[in-house]
């Protein structure tokens, strides 16, 4: 009887990079070139040129250098930077059926994000998430039903400003958060320490870590994905399975609140309530719901501040 050779991670690892090189070999090259970026190094690309601190300042530095559009490379996985307002608007909205995509990360897959937006494919699923957002924040006049809302937090984060304004940044956080949440699940948040604005920021800090260009093994090799927990080498599974559990709480826990208040009759209008009133949603459909009010209140609150910042 033969005895089958022991296989380590550093086995796997080389037999990944070998499968990379014969498919760099044998794949048919893009006939279009990409845009201009800093130059990268073989088989890794630019991994030694992304930025993991601060990343806007590096791709500003490459807008000056490469243009509005530029692109990089990490481990085969390809970038497109844009750097000017008026291009993202003209590649993102009037041709977004052109450049509507997503990529693809196994890792954020496995780690319970599939359904979220910005990695949704093109299809039918991305257009009714947009068209609900539409209907809350797509026009001037849905807008301004939420003015008066965003005035009283206004107001509450001028008083928190007042009083402790060495924690602006914070203050800034909190009431991002805060207006996201109004307008998405019609929830209130609490002055300090509220579990919603915890939880959504947990959730985003996993998925930023869980995006990173060339930092998941899997992203480079999906087949690994198929690897078991207790494999060696497998630490990234323990780490999705921690990542599932903080994002299945993110997007339940809110949404729940909402039907609870529907139920005892005091719910304030919000883009929850409105997908769920008057309707007996089939699974799917509360599934998707479900995911369009999160999708709202994590990435308006991750987006909010930082722009105010």
């Amino acid at each position: 009887m033969l005895a089958l050779p022991d296989v380590t991670w550093l086995d796997i690892c080389l037999a990944g990079a070998g499968v990379y090189l014969l498919k760099q070999v044998f794949t048919k090259k893009n006939p279009a070139p990409y845009p201009p970026g800093p130059p990268g190094w073989p088989l890794i690309g630019n991994i030694l040129d992304m930025p993991h601190i601060k990343p806007r300042l590096a791709f500003a530095e490459w807008g000056n250098k490469y243009g509005d559009i530029s692109h990089i490379e990490v481990l085969g996985q390809h970038i497109i930077v844009l750097n000017s307002i008026k291009t993202a608007m003209k590649m993102l909205d009037k041709k977004s059926s052109l450049y509507s995509d997503r990529p693809v990360f196994p890792m954020a897959k496995l780690a319970g994000w599939k359904d979220v937006l910005p990695l949704l494919p093109y299809g039918d699923h991305f257009r009714w998430h947009r068209k609900n957002f539409h209907r809350v924040i797509g026009s001037r006049t849905a807008m301004k039903v939420h003015h008066p809302l965003e005035e009283i937090e206004t107001h509450r984060f001028l008083k928190c400003v007042h009083v402790t304004p060495g924690e602006l940044m914070e203050h800034v956080r909190h009431t991002a958060g805060a207006i996201i949440l109004r307008i998405s699940h019609g929830y209130e948040v609490k002055e300090n320490h509220d579990p919603f604005i915890e939880l959504a920021d947990r959730a985003l800090d996993q998925f930023s870590r869980l995006t990173i260009p060339g930092a998941w093994m899997v992203d480079i090799i999906p087949s690994l994905a198929k690897v078991p927990e207790w494999c060696p080498g497998a630490g990234f599974k323990r780490f999705a399975r921690e990542c599932n559990g903080t994002v299945e709480e993110m997007i339940s826990a809110p949404y729940q609140f909402v039907k609870d208040q529907m139920a005892a009759g005091i719910a304030p209008k919000s883009l929850a309530s409105s997908l769920l009133e008057g309707r007996t949603l089939s699974a799917e459909e509360d599934h998707m719901s479900k995911w369009s009010t999160a999708t709202v209140y994590a990435g308006g609150a991750d987006t909010v501040g930082p722009s105010l910042h």
